[in-house]
């Protein structure tokens, strides 16, 4: 167990964090992420409170539907990375990152005293459901056996409201953190043992902590907070400016619109690279040190994450690098335990995403 944004979590679980990992991209497992802040925003005025605070389309969202989206800063800063969900019901369902709660909720707060003073209609929620991820290519088939709805019809990034293993009031969200087909089931808080100890009596399923999440997510591609990006970082250098939506990009409407729009039109001075070691060696060794300088001729840069690879059996790493130097197919050198060790810039995923798109 280990300290995380004030909650106690598990590092792994009596399997290891290689063979939990495997596990998942083979099998399924079963992560508790109930450290994850969930907020449901009522009130006819609540798109554009959303709106007014990230950079995705939420109008466009289908009921049951959401999108990953990026709470920025008036500098075009990344304040946290979360889902919203316009879910069927008369809400947003909004999940954050553990370690950006208060800020967040600070944040939301502070805007929706500003509009309730202008006449809007809003109205904030903190829920106290946990928060339950499934995850691996096996999970429709042990969740499917619980559930009376048709999983075959939820596409990535789609929601129900539903029972799950008859324990009522489930939201599941076909979604999560590991670059597999998953699920995340935000769940009474009464319920969650019994859910859990339901799902983890399925011999299929394993429990997984925190280490298999990181190595999972960066496989994947995928950022963390605090590592890859922060308030220093924009959309622009991160790559995430698919977040951003076409109507939203013309209406420059979202905090930091203009700073992160000119660097599309002049391109930022960094980017988010990947770079895989070719230096192969064994445990700690070879895991590229986060905030280490991978040096590019004279340009350096910072690594950002960095693990073993499971699946690929080799070291990876994701980081910064000035433009000139990210483009795929560039060679650079990461500095690990004060040696030097060859890398090269590729493209993200490292390990293909499963996500699942409904026929």
């Amino acid at each position: 167990m280990v300290p995380f944004a004030g909650w106690s979590l598990p590092l792994h679980y009596e399997q290891g964090h290689l063979q939990s990992h495997l596990h998942t991209r083979r099998r399924c497992s079963l992560f508790d992420v109930s450290h994850m802040l969930q907020t449901r925003v009522y009130g006819r005025d609540r798109i554009k409170f959303m709106e007014s605070l990230v950079v995705g389309d939420i109008a466009e969202l289908k009921p049951g539907q959401g999108t990953l989206t990026l709470l920025t800063n008036e500098m075009g800063g990344i304040v946290d990375d979360l889902i919203v969900t316009n879910t069927s019901e008369d809400h947003l369902y909004v999940v954050s990152n553990a370690g950006c709660a208060d800020k967040d909720l600070a944040i939301m707060k502070g805007r929706a005293t500003e509009l309730q003073a202008a006449g809007s209609d809003i109205h904030l929620e903190v829920s106290d459901n946990a928060l339950l991820a499934l995850q691996g290519p096996s999970m429709a088939q042990v969740l499917q056996a619980g559930l009376s709805d048709d999983l075959a019809k939820l596409s990535f990034m789609n929601s129900i409201t539903t029972s799950v293993f008859s324990v009522p009031g489930c939201r599941v969200t076909r979604c999560g953190y590991t670059g597999e087909d998953g699920v995340e089931i935000s769940v009474p808080a009464g319920w969650a043992v019994e859910l859990a100890e339901q799902l983890l009596g399925v011999p299929e399923v394993w429990p997984a902590g925190l280490a298999a999440r990181d190595s999972l997510r960066l496989e994947a591609g995928l950022c963390l907070y605090g590592n890859d990006i922060d308030e220093t970082t924009t959309p622009a250098e991160a790559g995430l400016m698919w977040t951003l939506g076409k109507r939203r990009r013309v209406a420059m409407d979202f905090p930091g619109a203009a700073i992160i729009m000119a660097q599309v039109k002049e391109k930022p001075k960094r980017k988010l690279g990947m770079a895989p070691s070719y230096a192969h060696g064994k445990g700690r060794d070879w895991a590229a040190k986060p905030h280490s300088p991978p040096h590019v001729s004279t340009s350096p840069g910072t690594v950002t994450s960095g693990c073993p690879s499971p699946s690929l059996g080799k070291n990876i790493a994701m980081g910064y690098v000035e433009t000139a130097h990210s483009r795929a197919g560039t060679t650079l050198t990461v500095e690990v335990r004060k040696k030097q060790h060859p890398a090269l810039v590729t493209k993200m995923p490292f390990v293909p995403t499963q996500y699942y798109m409904a026929k």
